[in-house]
Parts: structure tokens; C-alpha cells; sequence
């Protein structure tokens, strides 16, 4: 399959996401862009955040780490059931009391200004890092495979798509998410059910056949029961639990579609049905990664890791596969990066630019203001990805999980203090509260070895990190003596 003709596809498949855009942005104002006027069918929301949370990550690393670590990630998935649940019957019903356009805005109801400033900034550091790991891993498949046979160099790539995916979420903003990531995710679903069958035929396989032929290789064991090993069930589930609670609970990003939703009732709707989604389509892609693994075998492939899907599918398999793959590649791709860029111009123009509390700002200032943040944030996104490229990680999931527990720690740690306590803080020490948990998290990992012996940090660090934020928190606060 030719580079060109892969690129041309491509550019169809763009071209239809414009079209959708055109239609769906018609009329669009400010609260249309940030939750898309609380008009949103809770359903298309739940089929397309489905798309958002897996991304060009988990179509690509899932089924490639499966060669390493078996079926592993499904303990962590079985966690993120049960977050999903925490968030659709403890959050959900606090977002909607409060009305919220940002979640970062309970922050400063229950425990003032700068809480409010160091969550939503904690937000934006998190989401950009991780939403540019995501769009690096996809430019980076697409680079390798297609555009550096075209002599494309790696920096327009990704100004390239930056840009198309500007041109579609400019004016409509959430509106528009809504339906291009329920096309986007149908693509990356098709994808991955397609080349599965495709390699079971090949295999001269049923399903029950190729589930046993990974268990012969043991690639399909689920439970690690080590308790030392930082893939221990256990600390996974409940790992995967806390990932799934900040990342999307606590994350603007996965809340401003959610809470574009009509009624608490329906974003609960929304809420469960992903949650028992997500398990099986990541049941599906570590099906896909066993299956990987032996037909490599049986060819002679090489590669492993992130590069052992496309390299099957892009030089192993049939033409009509190849385009198959790169549009279900580019269908992961987009749901993240377009959600991410939109949400990260909700959450600076709002929490930190505090743009709904400018009265005297008119319409379209504010149109102009946020236009502006949202081009910023493309440029941004450009120049995070090319440092990921000279980092070069091999696997951008662990990397992923990595920044996650990082960052998205401190706003475990404030949540929790704002729910789970009626305490005050004082506020000026609490952005360093938040910075010094992370130091003291990466310090603990660095000397593990030395302070735990055989047993690895895994998943629990993210927990580890909230619970030192939570405890500094303590620290600074003092008991409430105002009357409710």
C-alpha cells in the first residue's frame, strides 16, 4: 500500500469531521464551546467518551504490551468499573447541586480561591502532558509508516494535524465533540474488531482457539498474584480505581462533556454505561494483542511493543487492512486531542482567566479571548510533542500512568479534603501543599529499593501522592466553627 494513497484517506476522513463541524457549530456561543448549552444526549456522550478515554494509546500500546505483561491491564480495567461508579453516584450529584461549567469552581466553594487556582493549574499541567503523549504516540505510527516516505518531516506532521483539528473544534467546541468523537470512536471500534477477524482467519482460528493458543504461550493470564510485583492484582484494581476517579471524575476535560449532559439522572446513565463498555472493549484490544503476538510468530515479525500493530498491519496484512488500520488509528487519535485542546481552553479561560466573572466583558471579547487560548494551546501542544520525540519513550501507556499519578495526585488530595472534611484551609499554603506531595512521591519511588526493599510502587503512587496531599492539607487547616 502506497504512502500517498494511505495520506489520501486521511484527508477524506477529515474532510467528513469538517462537515460534521460545519453543521454541528452552526449558532455557536461561549456556552456552547464549554458544555455545549447542557443540551447533549447522554447517549452519544457515553458511546463517544468511550474513544476519549481509550485514544491512539490504547489501540496501539494495550495490544502491544500483551507480549510483556499478558492480560494484566484488565485488573486495572476491573478498577476503572468501579471508579466509574464512584463518580457517576458521589460526583456527579455535587457537579450538578453546584451547576458547574468547571469542576474546579467546587474547589473554590468548599475550600477557597487558591485551591480553586492550584486545581484547575494542576489540570492544565496534567492534561497537556498527557494529551500530547497521546497525540506523539499516533504522529509518531503515522510518521514512520506513511510521511517519511513522502519526505514529510516530523514537525508538520504534527502542525498539520494540530491544525485540522483546530479547524473542526474552533467555533463549536463541545457541541461539536459530542458527535465527531461518536464517529470517531465507531471507526476505532470497527478497526479493531475487523483486523481481529481478519488474523483469527488467518489463523484458521475460532475464538475459543486463538484464547487457547495464548494461553499455551501465557499471554492470557489476568491475575498477577505477587504481591511484590507492582502488576499485584490488588494494587492494580485499586490502582486502576483512583486512575479512572481523577483522570475522569476529577479531570474538566472527560466532566465538560459529562455535565453537558441534560439531567443528573442521564450523566449517571452515561457513567455506568461506559464504565461496563470499557471493559469490554479492553477486554477486546488485549484479545487483539494475544492474537498479535502469535501471528507474529507464525511471520516472522520482529517488533514488539507499541510498534507490533502497525507494523502488522501496515506491512503484514492487505491493503484494504492498512487503510482500515490508519483510519482507526486516526478515529483513536482525534477524540483525545480534540477533547484535551477544548478543555484546556474551558479550564484557563474560566478558572484561571476567570472569564464568567468579567460582567463588563462583552460577548465577543470573550469569543476573541478564548479563539485566542485555544490557537495558544495547539502551539503549545506542538512544541510538548516534539520534546516527547526527542525523549523517544517506549512505551507512552507507562509514561501515561507515570504523569498521571504525578500530577493528577494533589487533586485527588483537594477533592478528598473538600468532601471528606468540613475543615477550613489557609489558603496561601496551599499551592505549595500540592507541589511539595508530588516531590515527596518521586523522592519515596527514587529510594524504594532502599525504604521498601523487594516491593515496587506501582499503581498506588497516584493513591500515595492524594494521601499527602491530604495530610498537608490537614496540616494547614483548622476545624470550621461556621454554621451551615
Amino acid at each position: 500500500m502506497s504512502a500517498g494513497l494511505l495520506f489520501l484517506f486521511v484527508v477524506i476522513y477529515f474532510a467528513i469531521l469538517l462537515g460534521v463541524a460545519k453543521i454541528t457549530g452552526k449558532n455557536s456561543n461561549n456556552m456552547s464551546f464549554f458544555i455545549g448549552n447542557k443540551n447533549s444526549n447522554w447517549m452519544l456522550v457515553a458511546f463517544g467518551m468511550i474513544g476519549t478515554s481509550l485514544s491512539g494509546v490504547t489501540f496501539v500500546s494495550v495490544p502491544g504490551a500483551v507480549g510483556k505483561d499478558s492480560f494484566h491491564y484488565l485488573q486495572i480495567t476491573i478498577g476503572y468499573l468501579i471508579g466509574y461508579f464512584t463518580i457517576a453516584y458521589v460526583l456527579l450529584p455535587i457537579y450538578y447541586k453546584m451547576n458547574l461549567t468547571s469542576i474546579y469552581n467546587y474547589l473554590e466553594t468548599r475550600l477557597g480561591f487558591n485551591a480553586y487556582k492550584t486545581g484547575a493549574s494542576f489540570f492544565v499541567l496534567s492534561r497537556t502532558l498527557g494529551a500530547t503523549a497521546r497525540l506523539y504516540l499516533v504522529v509518531k505510527t503515522l510518521q514512520v509508516f506513511i510521511l517519511d516516505n513522502m519526505g514529510v518531516p516530523f514537525w508538520a506532521t504534527t502542525l498539520v494535524i494540530l491544525a485540522m483539528i483546530l479547524l473542526y473544534t474552533y467555533e463549536g467546541g463541545v457541541k461539536t465533540i459530542v458527535y465527531t468523537d461518536t464517529l470517531q470512536t465507531s471507526g476505532m471500534l470497527l478497526g479493531l474488531i475487523i483486523c481481529s477477524i481478519y488474523i483469527l482467519s488467518n489463523l484458521h482460528f475460532s475464538v475459543s482457539d486463538g484464547l487457547n493458543a495464548m494461553q499455551a504461550k501465557g499471554l492470557s493470564t489476568v491475575f498477577d498474584m505477587d504481591v511484590n510485583s507492582k502488576s499485584f492484582f490488588l494494587k492494580q484494581i485499586i490502582g486502576g480505581a483512583f486512575v479512572t476517579l481523577t483522570m475522569t471524575g476529577l479531570d474538566q476535560e472527560m466532566m465538560q462533556k459529562n455535565i453537558s449532559v441534560k439531567n443528573l439522572k442521564d450523566a449517571q446513565k452515561n457513567m455506568v454505561t461506559i464504565g461496563f463498555s470499557m471493559l469490554l472493549v479492553i477486554t477486546l484490544f488485549l484479545f487483539l494483542g494475544g492474537l498479535l503476538n502469535l501471528y507474529a510468530a507464525q511471520q516472522n515479525v520482529t517488533a514488539v511493543g507499541d510498534a507490533l500493530f502497525p507494523t502488522i498491519a501496515l506491512q503484514h496484512m492487505p491493503p484494504y487492512l492498512s487503510i482500515i488500520f490508519i483510519l482507526a488509528l486516526i478515529s483513536a487519535l482525534f477524540p483525545s486531542a480534540d477533547g484535551a485542546i477544548t478543555a484546556l481552553t474551558s479550564s484557563f479561560c474560566i478558572d484561571l482567566l476567570g472569564m464568567q466573572r468579567k460582567k463588563e466583558w462583552e460577548e465577543t471579547k470573550k469569543k476573541k479571548i478564548r479563539q485566542r487560548v485555544h490557537l495558544s494551546f495547539a502551539i503549545i501542544f506542538l512544541f510538548i510533542v516534539m520534546i516527547f520525540k526527542w525523549i523517544d519513550n517506549k512505551s507512552i501507556i507507562d509514561l501515561l500512568l507515570k504523569i498521571a499519578s504525578y500530577t493528577y495526585g494533589p487533586l485527588l488530595g483537594l477533592f478528598a479534603f473538600g468532601i471528606l472534611t468540613s475543615r477550613k484551609l489557609n489558603g496561601k499554603w496551599v499551592a505549595l501543599t500540592c507541589i511539595l506531595a508530588p516531590i515527596l512521591c518521586f523522592v519515596l519511588e527514587f529510594y524504594q529499593k532502599k525504604l521498601l526493599g523487594g516491593f515496587q510502587i506501582g499503581q498506588e503512587l497516584l493513591i500515595i501522592n492524594g494521601l499527602f496531599t491530604f495530610l498537608g492539607l490537614w496540616l494547614i487547616s483548622s476545624p470550621n466553627t461556621e454554621k451551615n
